[in-house]
């Protein structure tokens, strides 16, 4: 199953959300980049999601990884290919 929608809620000069960002583009996945520093209700959605106010967030069809690095974002996104076969194909 191929998610929705992808969305990773990032602040610009966040070197963590860039390192999420090359994660995501190395494995060519397709998502939307939301910046939270750009639109307040955007970065709302964000606390109101994760429950925090730190980066990067994502969220692969309402399942949400808040504040992570690479070997986090990995092993969340195995978690939800197990759950959902063709997950890495998205």
């Amino acid at each position: 199953m191929k998610p929705k929608r992808i969305r990773l809620f990032v602040k610009p000069y966040c070197p963590w959300c860039h390192r999420a960002i090359d994660w995501l583009d190395a494995r060519g996945v397709d998502y939307e980049t939301v910046d939270v520093i750009a639109d307040e209700a955007a970065y709302a959605e964000m606390i109101r999601l994760s429950g925090q106010e730190l980066a990067p967030v994502v969220d692969v069809d309402g399942e949400v990884l808040a504040d992570f690095g690479p070997d986090q974002l990995e092993q969340f996104w195995n978690r939800l290919e197990n759950n959902n076969a063709g997950l890495a194909s998205a």
